[in-house]
């Protein structure tokens, strides 16, 4: 396994340190979060808003709340870096896509319809759906799924089971968590519990 430890400062700071990885992760966003890192070794290809650029040793990058992105390694090689998480909260100009982005946040588990969505930002689901991925780059269902995954991996810093964790995320079962995490992550949730403790 590549060599990826999580550490957290306080409940406003985490810290993730990539070791000679090679670990690539598919577009995401990062809602109340702002990334700031630095390239150590390697070469980084990171692709934000559909703009890619290569981030060599010495480098650093920063990437804003809810702005799609993807990372990669640039070359056949491995790549060591920093990243800090530091936790604030976005500007966003429509209160009622604001007033949606909190609800599937806050309670991502939930069976949350198109039309419900809809019906609460007073437009058509086509509309919505349209309005929501230009202001947070995925789509709402995406979105949500992306949001369990974030709900399981604060989950998994107790003493819960993973099978508990993928209840309690509302995952169908533990196979579910396992496919959607391992991609938005790059690890399973086991792989990701033994990185939380080399952290600790």
């Amino acid at each position: 396994m590549n060599e990826v430890t999580y550490s957290k400062k306080n409940d406003e700071i985490e810290c993730v340190r990539y070791e000679r990885s090679r670990k690539a992760y598919l577009p995401h966003t990062h809602s109340r979060h702002l990334m700031i890192g630095y390239i150590e070794e390697g070469q980084v290809c990171i692709t934000i808003d559909g703009e890619s650029c290569i981030y060599k040793p010495g480098d650093e990058f920063r990437i804003m709340p809810n702005v799609l992105h993807e990372i990669e390694p640039a070359d056949e090689n491995t790549y060591s870096m920093v990243v800090m998480c530091i936790k604030t909260e976005a500007v966003v100009d429509d209160d009622d896509l604001k007033e949606l982005q909190d609800t599937i946040m806050e309670k991502p588990e939930n069976i949350y319809l198109i039309e419900e969505m809809a019906d609460d930002t007073h437009v058509s689901p086509y509309h919505m759906i349209r309005k929501f991925k230009k202001a947070f780059g995925l789509t709402p269902h995406q979105f949500q799924i992306q949001c369990k995954v974030r709900k399981a991996q604060k989950l998994l810093e107790t003493t819960k089971s993973i099978p508990e964790v993928a209840y309690e995320a509302g995952f169908c079962d533990q196979s579910h968590l396992d496919r959607c995490f391992q991609k938005l992550v790059g690890m399973t949730p086991g792989q990701y519990k033994d990185a939380l403790a080399k952290g600790d």
